[in-house]
């Protein structure tokens, strides 16, 4: 069953505005592409209009200009959680996503994959009757019984699990896996560029379908490590110091992928009436790894360097990256464009998150919202009043036995039990004092939202 939720009625003469008009007698107007651009490992401030003006990022840019940026958007600390939330408008947790999901279909038996329950943002749109395609990375769980096709996407291509070579095609954690997929069908493409092949894959997809509505979920593989960039970046940022200059030339790369896409789009004729959605999955990578086993499978020697070469994302004033509870690890760049319907050029400061964007995708398009406990609400009251109150009064994050929640200034962290720490947003040096001992009554409070929370997304039996 589905259900629509309402909205308040002062929002009525705004939602109004965007209301597609149909004059009397004639034909409805077709409805709203939808566009994800997901990227992974984009750090808070790592595109040119959060303020990085040594990268250069023009489509990023270009959609700020056409649509609404935020300045305060929170995702989740680590990969799989974040695809979680967007894909389900709710927390992790209730989906069974709150470790580390299986990565290689190959692995024999069943490891954590994604309820098969969860209703996505796919098979929503896809019973509106969009046609979905999926492109990159699921990280959801890899087994064959589940996956993107398994959750309402028609196609799918790309890497079930975290990450890939972008030449060899194969995870490079321990001793490694290939895995490059066509639906459930392993595929192999040794030596082709994966952001190419993906690229590729989508402007297919859009000329195939251009004539009817669709949903594009392009989850990239990019800056997140091994950066391996388009060659054509290595003169802008020769002069720029390591690891910065490494991370650029991957930001930027992910940047002129996204800008094939966008000029498709505009060739097509479907820019106007195409809601577009940007964000990052976390926080920018400060890991270091090398190839630690001869003979490993990618055919990459022992001590291969395939890391983020310590980290050169910028956060500004926040501390930390992914993997780490600070803003510098969960507030990431996040921009939502519709040159038809939405305002142009806006910037919005009140919090949102990755789980808000299914509620929002829906109320533009019209469709019916599942009959689930939603933790994501429609952002169109943030997009219509620079002055309307954030719903996410009280944020969470939990992974594995980690967590941290956030209530106005104040953040509480735990890393284990005598391993807590509560920090202040609105200090000088955002985060960096531990007032844990100075302020128990706060702490306390936050640890009591906390358990209510945890029990309340509890899922019983995840696997």
């Amino acid at each position: 069953m589905m259900i629509l939720r309402t909205h308040l009625p002062a929002l009525a003469a705004f939602l109004l505005a965007f209301a597609w008009i149909t004059p009397a007698g004639a034909a409805p107007d077709r409805p709203p592409n939808v566009v994800i651009f997901l990227t992974d490992d984009q750090g808070t401030l790592d595109a040119n209009c959060y303020g990085s003006k040594d990268l250069h990022t023009p489509t990023i840019d270009k959609l700020a200009e056409t649509g609404v940026r935020f300045t305060q958007a929170y995702a989740h600390y680590v990969c799989c959680p974040t695809r979680a939330m967007l894909l389900t408008g709710r927390y992790p947790q209730r989906s069974g996503v709150s470790d580390w999901t299986q990565g290689d279909a190959k692995t024999k038996g069943k490891g954590r994959n994604m309820l098969l329950s969860e209703i996505t943002l796919a098979e929503i749109l896809k019973g509106a009757g969009y046609r979905t395609g999926m492109f990159g990375k699921w990280h959801l769980g890899a087994h064959v019984d589940h996956g993107p096709t398994r959750q309402g996407f028609d196609e799918y291509f790309g890497n079930r699990g975290g990450f890939i070579d972008n030449y060899n095609h194969c995870f490079l954690h321990r001793e490694g896996f290939h895995d490059l997929y066509e639906g459930n069908k392993e595929v192999f493409m040794k030596d082709q560029y994966y952001p190419d092949l993906i690229a590729g894959r989508v402007l297919d997809f859009l000329d195939r379908h251009k004539a009817e509505p669709f949903f594009l979920y392009l989850a990239f593989n990019l800056p997140h490590y091994p950066e391996q960039a388009d060659s054509r970046f290595e003169e802008r940022y020769k002069d720029m110091p390591m690891p910065r200059q490494a991370y650029a030339k991957v930001v930027s790369t992910v940047d002129d992928h996204m800008g094939r896409i966008m000029d498709r789009l505009e060739k097509l004729g479907l820019r106007e009436n195409t809601i577009v959605v940007f964000m990052s999955d976390n926080g920018h990578s400060a890991e270091d790894y090398q190839i630690g086993v001869e003979k490993h499978i990618s055919g990459l020697p022992k001590g291969w360097n395939y890391g983020a070469n310590g980290g050169g994302g910028n956060t500004g004033k926040w501390r930390g990256h992914k993997a780490e509870f600070y803003e510098g690890g969960v507030r990431v760049p996040a921009i939502i464009s519709w040159p038809a319907k939405l305002p142009k050029g806006l910037v919005r400061d009140q919090a949102i998150t990755a789980m808000d964007w299914l509620p929002t995708i829906a109320e533009l398009c019209g469709v019916l919202l599942p009959e689930v406990e939603l933790d994501g609400r429609s952002i169109m009251p943030i997009i219509a009043s620079a002055d309307a109150p954030t719903h996410n009064k009280v944020l969470h994050w939990a992974w594995q036995t980690f967590w941290a929640v956030r209530e106005g200034e104040w953040k509480l962290i735990s890393l284990g039990k005598d391993q807590r720490q509560l920090v202040n947003l609105n200090d000088p040096e955002p985060e960096r004092k531990d007032y844990l001992e100075e302020k128990p009554d706060i702490a306390g409070r936050l640890q009591a939202l906390h358990d209510t929370w945890a029990e309340e997304t509890r899922v019983a039996n995840p696997d």
